[in-house]
């Protein structure tokens, strides 16, 4: 259902079913027999939906086993993978076991659920690749800092012994740039990215600005065709905050200006990973990355035909959360495809929306039985039959 962007595709199988006695499900998925609707959500919310995460870390493996991976290496021999909080289901009335509360300010109470959700990803690489979902539940905190803060420190670990041998760089944002998330990435073998604001970095910034007056930053200027200029400044081995204890950190900011000099965007990281001239614009270039999972992984599953806020079902169990990894289980699979299917690569190159693609998948699956999704996507890709009357 998920795999194909169709919430409806049960109802066209079953008529298949009772016509011909076979359906697409049977042929290209292996389904044998279609539940009815009450019953599919039934068993998903009652069953713990625990093991489908590890199909995650499965074909990660494999990517990894054919050399797939290699394209995403950011730096000598590591990976960038992004860590970021999202919601994706909140009501008034409906809610589950698992939900989370809050208040409005006009009294009203909300039930949502929130997840932390990391990814494989590169500055240079439309796809991104998808690890396992870390929920945030009640147990985690009564604020959402508390909850995403602490799932996230849940999703390290699992990130870690899913693959304790990959090197990974943690890009996230300034929730995560704390003394103990990196002290917390440090003891899980992490290099880190990590956006840091002046807000929440009052004494570090302070530094920052006593270096600056003192001409004691390293800087590096580049300008683009049309004038725009990037501002490159950096520092190494700073303290985090004004605790003794505090960790020592790297420190880059990056200035934009357009043609009229106007700055049109700042922003900073701290980071374990030496800054110097011949790899600053390379490290921020990784640290800016953050957005793809935003962008590219956040954004398509909200609205371009995942429909991931969606109602599908909520039960009073696992049906919510089961359902969300379902849904990211099928993008993970559309990704890979998209990474290493050469004949789905020339069908969806055909298209140029990607709604417009499914929405063609879709209109073939309730018109032809297929014997295999090889067979889809070669009948997809063969030149168009006339119709004869």
């Amino acid at each position: 259902m998920f795999y194909l962007q169709d919430p409806s595709l049960l109802e066209f199988q079953r008529r298949f079913q009772q016509q011909i006695q076979s359906n697409n499900l049977q042929t290209v998925f292996g389904v044998q027999s279609i539940p009815a609707d009450t019953q599919f959500r039934q068993v998903l919310d009652e069953h713990n939906y625990r093991p489908l995460q590890g199909v995650f870390s499965e074909y990660f493996r494999r990517l990894q086993r054919s050399k797939k991976l290699e394209s995403y290496q950011f730096y000598p021999g590591q990976y960038l993978v992004t860590l970021d909080g999202s919601e994706y289901f909140n009501s008034e009335s409906i809610h589950c076991d698992l939900c989370l509360q809050r208040n409005r300010n006009d009294g009203q109470r909300e039930y949502y659920h929130q997840i932390v959700q990391s990814a494989l990803v590169h500055p240079d690489l439309p796809q991104v690749m998808p690890l396992a979902p870390e929920f945030i539940r009640k147990q985690d905190g009564s604020t959402k800092q508390d909850c995403e803060i602490t799932a996230g420190r849940r999703a390290i670990e699992r990130i870690r012994s899913e693959h304790p041998q990959l090197s990974m760089i943690i890009v996230a944002d300034s929730l995560y740039s704390c003394a103990p998330t990196i002290r917390h990435l440090k003891g899980q073998r992490f290099s880190f990215l990590l956006v840091a604001k002046p807000g929440d970095h009052k004494s570090l910034f302070e530094d920052i600005d006593g270096l600056r007056r003192g001409g004691m930053l390293d800087e590096l200027e580049r300008k683009e065709e049309g004038g725009r200029r990037y501002r490159y400044e950096w520092t190494n081995k700073i303290p985090l905050n004004a605790d003794p204890k505090s960790p020592e950190v790297n420190f880059v900011q990056l200035t934009i200006f357009n043609d009229e000099g106007k700055q049109t965007f700042r922003n900073s990281w701290v980071s374990d990973l030496e800054i110097t001239k011949e790899n600053v614009e390379k490290l921020v270039r990784g640290a800016r990355s953050r957005w793809k999972i935003e962008n590219e992984g956040f954004n398509t599953l909200k609205n371009q035909g995942y429909h991931l806020e969606h109602n599908f079902g909520h039960g009073k169990q696992h049906l919510s959360e089961a359902f969300f990894v379902l849904n990211l289980l099928a993008f993970f699979m559309h990704q890979i495809l998209e990474l290493v299917d050469e004949l789905y690569q020339q069908v969806r190159a055909t298209f140029s929306a990607r709604v417009e693609f499914w929405n063609a998948i879709r209109a073939t699956f309730r018109i032809f039985l297929f014997a295999s999704w090889d067979e889809v996507l070669e009948r997809m890709n063969a030149p168009p039959q006339q119709a004869f009357h």
